[in-house]
């Protein structure tokens, strides 16, 4: 999924003669923009020709590509040089904050209670573990900020510890590529074996005979979950079993255990279809049996309790899915049985099983909500809720035999809160809600709105709105507008500690829930994607007049920010009402879509033919063509763009925002301001650091400060 956006930057230090409003007197004026050479490349398809004379940026490894990038890198210190302190300091005050010697909530499993902690003045988290009681003496599974030592990224995921407790198996990145290297380590005595698996997604499954460990490999050049091996503990790699193999290239393919414990599974996914296969957890070498076959739009998820399997789906005609169940050993489609049946107006999102209770995660008219159904249906309630808008999440239940339902909970202006819920009595504790630190923060001293702005076709768009008290509407205050809308990826309202340097300055955050998301339950995502792809980008200009038209903002203190999918968003807005926004923030920018979709050699293309459609039908190339904001560039007022990306981005490449970036150089009218920072050790998450995606905010905010003529 092209997803997340934060850019590391290096600061510089330049002095410049002017802080004026007006960004062309902020510069040297004799500073002049990078620009790249054209070289002619002609691309023809369905008897359509492009042009693209930037194609050639494509070659990571051009000495050429690297002067580019690292010219644009320096035109942008140079130019917003005069922020530079201001961005250390907005660093500091964001750091301030946050409590850096500070743990999550201990949750128990199989034994141990198992926690994250952090350490003062250090990066990168150490996980631990205490045998039976949280008296007990700590054991340190690992400080990762030792094994990031001299290491300009360092990523250690999907940490799986064996049935026995003596095994952990983990993934190690130290390029960004999302390529890990799978490791084991033996708890008792400390060692790392010498089983080194190369290019796996991370992620494991022990077998529950604690020697056969389950991985998910990647294709080399696709970066595709293409192939599901066992390998035994101890042994060599190339001893290693292929299990299974996903040879549609529109799926990938994933292994897991139920949370019984009872089934290893391995699903195949595409963005509208999933099969799945089992194999029981004690019989690791025997054949994974298919659970149903796949058939085209049918989505389905499985859950294992006792003698059922419980599975979320959207089988006949489900949209907003439906909850059946069905006997271990009649696992087809036709012996399935409903449950929960399907609601025009509920989209049933995941379900969480307990010994005595079953958990329904649901969403209704964009809220989050917990009905709770006792199995001997004694009980059945939602758990109560208070706010306007919200972002509540189950968090790590792990345990089948408890009453207890823990979940997250948080608002735009309150901080995370981490609950414990005893379902028995329907009384909660809050373990952890979190700190913000600095003696300055009360909560009381903001406000959230729920808006609705209605687009072109007449659709309510729902907008969450924060702010600090006392706003005028005068259309002077100055907003920033985050939008997503792909992927039926819901953006909840949600707690930022480092937001807080924005609206203590007097700006409004506003996150408008355009089609594409899924906030709105599953038509919400299908009238935004394919054909319907444009309902994403007008939603979002309909936002943005609705917050004019109702004062809250102008034009002159508009501000749009979206990340991978979202950088698309912006691409497009910026194309289609640059008049709308004063500035706009594309991090690492799905832009070239066109040229991207019709190579199937790059990671996500095939896997993605679903969501944006396939350019080699004409239909969908002539509409994707006609909103790729690479091939809709024209000589525009713009507004003030930043974009960022990563060098080693496997996600969104970094060529497609350096191509954008270099054909908006010579096509804009005006002298706004133009900047591309490329990262060029990290890749589309950013840097590794926990506080160092914090310099990656600064930058950002810096930016959009310094043309309000906000300077501390």
């Amino acid at each position: 999924m092209r997803n997340k956006h934060f850019i590391q930057i290096v600061m510089t230090a330049l002095v410049v003669v002017s802080c004026q409003l007006n960004q062309s007197k902020m510069a040297p004026k004799d500073l002049q923009p990078p620009i790249a050479e054209t070289k002619e490349k002609f691309l023809e398809i369905h008897g359509d020709v492009r042009m693209d004379p930037y194609y050639w940026l494509n070659d990571r490894e051009d000495p050429e590509v690297i002067d580019y990038l690292e010219r644009e890198n320096d035109y942008y210190r140079k130019m917003t040089a005069h922020t530079d302190e201001f961005q250390a300091s907005l660093f500091d005050e964001m750091k301030s904050r946050i409590k850096e010697d500070d743990a999550s909530v201990p949750y128990f499993y199989n034994g141990y209670y198992y926690l994250t902690r952090f350490e003062t003045g250090k990066d990168y988290p150490i996980y631990a573990r205490k045998k039976d009681s949280l008296d007990a003496p700590e054991e340190i599974l690992f400080d990762v900020n030792v094994m990031a030592t001299g290491h300009a990224y360092y990523r250690l995921s999907g940490l799986n510890v064996s049935p026995d407790n003596k095994w952990v198996a983990y993934g190690i990145d130290t390029v960004s590529r999302r390529q890990y290297v799978l490791q084991i380590k033996n708890l008792e005595t400390g060692e790392i074996l010498d089983d080194r698996i190369a290019n796996t997604t991370g992620g494991s499954t022990w077998a529950n005979d604690n020697k056969t460990l389950f991985y998910t490999q990647k294709d080399e050049v696709t970066l595709r979950s293409h192939m599901i091996l066992s390998h035994e503990r101890g042994q060599t790699v190339d001893r290693d079993i292929l299990v299974y193999q996903e040879d549609d290239e529109t799926f990938n393919t994933y292994v897991y255990k139920t949370k019984s414990e009872a089934y290893l599974v391995i699903t195949s996914q595409s963005t509208l279809t999933s099969e799945y296969r089992i194999v029981s957890a004690d019989t690791p070498a025997s054949d994974f049996k298919i659970f149903t076959p796949r058939q085209r739009g049918l989505e389905y998820d499985i859950y294992h309790y006792q003698d059922h399997f419980y599975i979320l789906t959207n089988a006949d005609g489900a949209s907003n899915f439906k909850l059946m169940k069905t006997k271990i050993d009649q696992t087809q489609k036709s012996a399935w049985e409903n449950l929960i049946d399907h609601r025009s107006d509920v989209l049933l999102e995941d379900i969480d099983i307990f010994a005595d209770y079953l958990v329904v995660s649901e969403r209704h008219e964009g809220l989050n909500r917990f009905r709770i159904m006792r199995w001997d249906g004694t009980q059945d309630y939602f758990l109560p809720f208070d706010n306007e808008t919200y972002t509540a999440e189950t968090a790590q239940n792990v345990a089948f035999n408890t009453s207890v339902l823990r979940y997250s909970y948080s608002s735009l202006t309150t901080p995370n809160s981490v609950i414990d819920f005893d379902m028995n009595t329907q009384t909660k504790i809050i373990l952890k809600e979190s700190q913000v630190l600095g003696g300055k923060f009360d909560k009381d001293n903001y406000t959230s709105e729920r808006l609705w702005a209605t687009a072109q076709d007449g659709t309510q768009i729902p907008i969450s709105l924060v702010y600090r008290k006392g706003l005028q509407k005068d259309g002077k205050r100055p907003v920033l507008q985050y939008g997503y809308g792909s992927y039926g990826a819901t953006i909840d309202p949600y707690f930022s500690s480092t937001r807080l340097s924005l609206l203590d300055r007097g700006f409004v955050f506003a996150i408008a829930h355009i089609r594409g998301g899924q906030y709105m339950g599953r038509q919400w995502y299908e009238s935004g994607k394919l054909l319907e792809k444009k309902n994403s980008f007008t939603d979002f200009i309909d936002v943005s007049k609705f917050l004019i038209n109702e004062n809250y903002t102008s034009a002159e203190h508009l501000y749009a920010l979206g990340g991978s999918a979202g950088g698309l968003l912006m691409g497009a807005i910026v194309n289609m009402a640059p008049e709308l926004y004063k500035g706009v923030i594309a991090a690492v920018p799905f832009v070239d879509v066109v040229t991207t979709m019709l190579d199937d050699s790059i990671p996500l293309t095939t896997g993605e033919y679903d969501e944006w459609g396939n350019p080699n039908d004409p239909e969908y190339y002539a509409y994707m063509k006609s909103y790729s904001p690479y091939d809709n560039i024209g000589p525009l007022l713009y507004p003030n763009i930043l974009v960022t990306t990563g060098l080693h981005d496997s996600q969104v490449q970094y060529w497609e925002p350096a191509k954008w970036v270099a054909k908006l150089r010579v096509a804009k009218k005006g002298n706004r301001l133009l900047f591309l920072h490329t990262n060029m050790d990290a890749g589309h998450g950013g840097a590794s650091g926990r506080f160092e995606g914090l310099k990656e905010v600064a930058l950002e905010y810096a930016f959009l400060l310094d043309q309000e003529g906000i300077k501390k």
